[in-house]
């Protein structure tokens, strides 16, 4: 299927409150969905859009509720779920928002430039998927496994939040 107009593509980003940055729009402009079997941002229902755009904050905090993660850099952790829940939202607030490619793949939005990594968001289990759009689509199609091996290729870019949550041990031990 041909890409997304410009026309489509300015208008998904105005409903959904996103800026794509270059490399994410030169790709729309050419495929349409992005992936195989993926959804489509106009023909996708509102519902299953809005869930994707939630899913890494939903599964963030369900880690904070079930599983008992609390990053020490948000502060004393809360003593009620709606009081954690409002916390957490307050801190994925300042965090670059993520683009939904194929889930559970995501691009930040900023920088707005190209070369961004592609994260896979699972919950808190965060991990480059891609060290920029190009080499996540070559690692999707090929085969390539769903993580990069940062020890044998050049290193991600580093978007605030999401390249510490990478790396960080969640619980805090």
């Amino acid at each position: 299927m041909a890409g997304y107009s410009q026309s489509e593509l300015d208008d998904i980003q105005a409903r959904w409150d996103l800026r794509f940055p270059p490399d994410l729009v030169e790709l729309m402009r050419r495929r349409r969905p992005l992936m195989p079997g993926e959804f489509d941002w106009i023909t996708t229902p509102t519902w299953e859009v809005s869930e994707i755009l939630r899913h890494p904050y939903e599964g963030f905090l369900a880690d904070v509720e079930w599983n008992d993660v609390w990053w020490p850099s948000w502060g004393p952790r809360p003593q009620t779920p709606l009081e954690r829940a409002s916390r957490l939202a307050d801190v994925m607030a300042e965090a670059p928002k993520l683009i939904p490619l194929s889930f559970p793949r995501y691009l930040p939005e900023t920088p707005f430039e190209n070369g961004n990594p592609v994260f896979s968001v699972f919950q808190t289990d965060v991990i480059y998927a891609g060290v920029d759009l190009a080499d996540w689509i070559v690692r999707h199609e090929g085969g390539a496994g769903p993580a990069i091996d940062r020890t044998n290729s050049r290193p991600p870019k580093q978007i605030p939040f999401w390249s510490l949550a990478v790396d960080i041990d969640w619980t805090g031990r």
